[in-house]
């Protein structure tokens, strides 16, 4: 097992050094620079980051809460690896609370104001998909937007404890709504995909308006297709994606 042995890059002073070191160290684990199996040592990250190993401790703590790393018997961490199965079963329970959260909101009635901005979400994401093509900046506006509606939606069930398992789901490693949304962005289809995904969306809030609580379940376990299907074309797509973290995903035989 290979430990980290990267030229240091001091953290910038002010703020939250925890904060910062766990932001860069996600960022080196999601872009390759620590492969998967390697093991990370308190000292060692606090040399690299040029940091205490207080705050470098709370990092490494909360990364193995994201799922990015787990504990080792011996002391330390190592980054993690997930079985295709790992990833689209988080899809699959993201897509299950989503279903539910969508069938609340149409049964209690959802917030006449959430339902407001959840509108406003998507005529900016219709705004964007009017372009015959999108560019760097208007596909990173798309991911925000995307992100907007699906906290919305959370939002609309009126349950604090759901919302709380969602934002648990969807810190998992690759469940995020727009976790594989990146893969469209160089998929020939690109645009047809993210027009059927606004369509959905379009959809559920309707549902959900007009109080059709078992359709609005069923428009959002759908919705969470699209996901799955993103998962397979970035692993065994005929294209090179370039998905953050892609490689720490184990691929079925």
């Amino acid at each position: 097992m290979s430990t980290v042995g990267l030229t240091p890059e001091p953290v910038e002073a002010g703020g939250s050094h925890a904060v910062k070191a766990q932001l860069r160290l996600r960022e080196m684990i999601l872009a390759g620079a620590l492969a998967g199996g390697a093991r990370i040592a308190e000292v060692a990250v606090s040399e690299l980051l040029g940091v205490s190993r207080t705050p470098v401790r709370s990092a490494l703590m909360r990364l193995e809460q994201e799922g990015l790393l787990e504990s080792l018997p011996n002391g330390g961490y190592a980054v993690r690896t997930f079985s295709e199965r790992d990833v689209a079963d988080a899809i699959e329970l993201r897509g299950t609370l989503e279903g539910l959260s969508a069938r609340l909101a149409a049964e209690r009635g959802a917030p006449p104001v959430v339902l407001r901005e959840a509108r406003a979400c998507l005529r900016r994401i219709d705004e964007l998909l009017r372009q015959p093509a999108l560019d760097d900046a208007a596909f990173s506006r798309y991911v925000a937007f995307n992100e907007e509606f699906h906290r919305l939606l959370s939002e609309m069930s009126g349950s604090a404890l759901i919302a709380k398992q969602m934002e648990r789901v969807i810190n998992l490693p690759f469940a995020s709504p727009s976790g594989f949304v990146v893969v469209q962005a160089n998929s020939p289809a690109a645009r047809d995909m993210l027009l059927i995904a606004q369509d959905q969306h379009g959809q559920v809030l309707d549902a959900i308006e007009n109080r059709e609580g078992s359709r609005a379940e069923a428009l959002m376990r759908e919705h969470s297709r699209i996901a799955q299907r993103n998962l397979r074309e970035a692993l065994h797509g005929v294209q090179n994606h370039p998905l953050p973290g892609v490689q720490l995903i184990r691929r079925r035989a």
